[in-house]
C-alpha cells in the first residue's frame, strides 16, 4: 500500500479487500442487480476536498466505492472517465465503515448524473 494516506488504492489493496470480505451466505433483497466495477474514480466531497477512489461495485441506484480514509456522509460527487468519456454523479453517500488494510469501503445511492462528456 502507498505510503500517502489519500493515495488511490490499487487493484491489488481491492481485490485483497473483496476476498477479506467475501461473498455473504445471508439473502440480500435488492431493487437491482450489482454488477462489479473496478475503475480508479475522485469523489468531491461538499467541503471541495478530492479524494481518490476506487469503484468497487454499481447497480442502477448506487456505487460502491474503496478508499483510503474515511469520507464523509452526505451528498458528494463522484467522477469516472473511461478511454473516451468522462461521468459526474451526484451521490448521497449514506454508510462508510473500516476495513482490512487501514482502508474504507463506502456506498451510496445516485442523485443524479450531472455531466456525460466526450
Amino acid at each position: 500500500m502507498s505510503a500517502d494516506p489519500w493515495d488511490r488504492p490499487t487493484m491489488d489493496d481491492l481485490r485483497r479487500v473483496l476476498n477479506e470480505i467475501g461473498k455473504s451466505d445471508s439473502t440480500h433483497v435488492r431493487a437491482a442487480e450489482r454488477l462489479e466495477l473496478s475503475v480508479p474514480a475522485e469523489l468531491l466531497t461538499p467541503r471541495g476536498n478530492t479524494v481518490s477512489v476506487m469503484t468497487r461495485e454499481i447497480s442502477r441506484f448506487g456505487i460502491g466505492l474503496l478508499h483510503n480514509g474515511i469520507v464523509p456522509l452526505g451528498e458528494v460527487t463522484v467522477r469516472m472517465a473511461s478511454d473516451t468519456r468522462e461521468f459526474e454523479y451526484r451521490v448521497q453517500l449514506e454508510w462508510c465503515r473500516p476495513c482490512e488494510g487501514g482502508m474504507y469501503i463506502s456506498g451510496g445511492r445516485f442523485l443524479s448524473q450531472t455531466r456525460k462528456s466526450g
